[in-house]
């Protein structure tokens, strides 16, 4: 199965940066049969219309970075995910540490979200992951089991829903687990979600990117800030391809 290389690009970019980027990544990808790897991008909500006009046509596929749990309504600032299918996404985030630190969002929300999204024909990207305090507890198994539990809804299925596994003690400090943290772990998840994809997060460039997606049961990876430069999330991407 091709690895999916899916770029996070947080809360960055304006019109004239996130084209050119779009622009760059398209024209990376041109010509490439992409046999190794699937890309997707996911922009800041305002900023999906002008990268979807760039990518469209091109083997990059984009989403969004959360949505709502209800299709419409009085939510003041939020994004519903039938706007984001109207944009043209196939995917979106959902239960980012971010959100659920920054946003207090609990698994239960990210739940009802997720369910609102299968609803709309979007694939989700559920993100899950322990904090330093626990994993030096010996708790990461523990937490990372109850998140799946309370974040997965039962419409779930191996075509419409990807696991993320994020440990929050490596996204953004430029720590990154080991190889064989990464093996532990996504063995423990396989056995929870069965054939669904498992992505890596947390730190990943150019130079980790290759051991990390040839280790067992890593099925892609979601980068944040090396997603930003075209050039090191295309070598994130070309690592991807069989020796």
């Amino acid at each position: 199965m091709p690895k999916l290389i899916v770029g996070n690009w947080k809360m960055n970019g304006l019109q004239a940066d996130s084209r050119d980027l779009a622009e760059k990544l398209a024209a990376g990808m041109k010509g490439d049969p992409s046999n190794d790897f699937h890309m997707v991008v996911c922009p800041p909500a305002t900023m999906i219309a002008p990268v979807a006009a760039v990518l469209k046509g091109s083997a990059i596929r984009w989403g969004g970075q959360d949505c709502h749990a209800e299709a419409s309504g009085a939510f003041t600032g939020d994004i519903a995910a039938p706007m984001l299918k109207d944009l043209g996404c196939d995917f979106v985030i959902l239960g980012h540490s971010e959100r659920r630190q920054y946003h207090e969002e609990t698994s239960a929300q990210v739940a009802a979200k997720a369910k609102q999204a299968y609803a709309a024909g979007l694939a989700v990207i559920i993100c899950v992951g322990e904090l330093d305090a626990q994993r030096s507890a010996g708790e990461q198994e523990s937490v990372v089991a109850r998140q799946l539990a309370e974040s997965i809804p039962a419409e779930a299925l191996p075509l419409n829903t990807v696991i993320a596994y994020e440990p929050v003690w490596a996204i953004g400090t430029g720590k990154t687990a080991s190889a064989e943290d990464i093996r532990q772990m996504h063995a423990f998840i396989r056995g929870k979600v069965g054939r669904m994809q498992i992505l890596y997060g947390g730190s990943v460039k150019a130079e980790n990117a290759r051991e990390i997606l040839h280790t067992e049961n890593v099925d892609g990876v979601l980068v944040g800030g090396a997603s930003l430069k075209a050039e090191a999330f295309m070598a994130i991407a070309a690592a991807s391809r069989l020796p």
